[in-house]
C-alpha cells in the first residue's frame, strides 16, 4: 500500500489542491450568500432562490470537496517520508483544519436556521464568520510552506 501512495503522490497531492480549492471557495461564498438572506428577509415578495442557492452549494459543492480534501489529505498523511511530524507545522496545520471542518458544520447549520427562519444572526455577523475560513487558509498555508 505504501509503494502506490508513493507511486501517487503527485496525483493524489493534485487531487488534494483542487478539492481544497473548491472547498475553499464554498467556505467563502456561503457566509456571503447568509448575508444576502439576512439582509433580503424584510423582503416577503423574494422567491427563495438563496435558499436554493446556499442548499445547493454545500451539498453539491461544499460536502463533496470536503470529503475529498480529507480522503487525499489523510492519503498524503500516509504516504511515507512526507510528513516530520517532530515539526511543529504538522499539527498546526491538523489543528486548522479540524477547525475548518468544524466551520463548515456550523456553517451546514446555520443554513438550516435560515431556512427555518430561526437565525438570530445579522449580516454583519455573518461578514465577520466569511474571515475565518481566510484566516485558517493564512496559516494552513504558512504552516505547509514554511514548515516551521
Amino acid at each position: 500500500m505504501t509503494d502506490l501512495l508513493i507511486d501517487w503522490y503527485p496525483w493524489i497531492k493534485a487531487l488534494h489542491i483542487i478539492a481544497v480549492i473548491a472547498w475553499m471557495a464554498g467556505l467563502f461564498y456561503l457566509p456571503r450568500l447568509f448575508v444576502y438572506h439576512v439582509e433580503q428577509a424584510a423582503v416577503p415578495s423574494l422567491p427563495p432562490v438563496l435558499q436554493i442557492m446556499e442548499r445547493r452549494l454545500l451539498r453539491a459543492i461544499m460536502n463533496p470537496a470536503m470529503i475529498a480534501t480529507w480522503v487525499f489529505g489523510l492519503c498524503l498523511v500516509a504516504t511515507p517520508g512526507i510528513i516530520d511530524w517532530s515539526a511543529v507545522w504538522p499539527w498546526t496545520k491538523a489543528i486548522s483544519v479540524l477547525a475548518m471542518t468544524g466551520f463548515h458544520m456550523w456553517l451546514a447549520g446555520q443554513r438550516k436556521r435560515l431556512a427555518d427562519g430561526t437565525s438570530g444572526l445579522t449580516g454583519r455577523a455573518y461578514r465577520i464568520a466569511n474571515e475565518v475560513p481566510t484566516l485558517l487558509l493564512i496559516v494552513i498555508v504558512i504552516s505547509v510552506v514554511v514548515k516551521f
